[in-house]
């Protein structure tokens, strides 16, 4: 990395909407820090992609429910940063990283909520709040929220409730961080075809088609529909959009 390019930090960047989102930064000449769960081999072939577009990317080990892990993360990136660039800042935070929970709200057991909750409302709120000392001033937060904050679909009760207070957060960085020139945004997707949950919404027919049928754009969206928008918020043009949730979803369940 060197001291002319933006830098960005993706949660959850080696597969799906993460590395999508990675790789449209890197088009739009921003390095790119990725995090990893547990595969290696893919978050590096996703460095190697970025290299080959001509931008820096370093891909390091992440489990975004640990919480008590990010003071040791954050070490390795502004180290690393620092050894690189001669800052130990970045510019750009993309809280990306997650897992799938489908039970019904009848159902749902503490230990599942616990887990989800890590990852997608606490591990988001404290490793923001954490980065703050290294963000930029006039830097971007954006949050992935879901589809599912809005609409309804029986079995996410607890996946939706959370991206939920995760949109209510995103409101509350951009009101307390406005005096740093930062702007925090939210991106919602819609029903994508990727892996997550077990590729459902890919690989199940009937799903799929139920979705289509509920689009206006009528398909089910893909990591491309996705990835540009977040790099477009971290361009100069999305300056002036702030504390706004924008749904990516090709006009589902309108």
């Amino acid at each position: 990395m060197n001291t002319r390019n933006k830098i960005a930090l993706v949660t959850g960047g080696s597969r799906g909407l993460g590395k999508n989102m990675a790789i449209a930064l890197a088009k739009k000449g921003i390095d790119v820090v990725l995090t990893y769960h547990s595969n290696k081999i893919e978050a590096d072939k996703v460095v190697a992609e970025i290299e080959s577009l001509g931008q820096k990317a370093l891909s390091l080990q992440l489990d975004a429910g640990d919480i008590k892990s990010f003071d040791s993360f954050l070490n390795q990136v502004t180290s690393h940063l620092k050894e690189n660039t001669g800052s130990t800042n970045f510019d750009f935070l993309i809280n990306n990283a997650g897992t799938a929970l489908y039970a019904p709200f009848a159902e749902t057991t503490e230990e599942q909520f616990d887990t989800a909750l890590n990852i997608h409302y606490k591990g988001v709120f404290f490793l923001t709040q954490k980065s703050l000392p290294f963000l930029n001033d006039g830097g971007r937060i954006i949050n992935i929220s879901s589809g599912l904050a809005r609409f309804s679909f029986p079995g996410s009760s607890a996946y939706g409730s959370m991206k939920g207070a995760v949109e209510g957060l995103t409101r509350y960085l951009a009101k307390e961080l406005g005096f740093r020139g930062i702007a925090a945004n939210v991106v919602a997707p819609g029903a994508i075809e990727t892996d997550f949950g077990g590729g459902r919404t890919r690989d199940d027919k009937d799903i799929n088609a139920h979705i289509a049928s509920a689009t206006a754009l009528g398909r089910v969206g893909l990591p491309d529909d996705i990835g540009g928008v977040v790099a477009f918020l971290c361009t100069d043009e999305a300056r002036w959009i702030n504390g706004q949730r924008i749904e990516v979803s090709g006009g589902m369940m309108l």
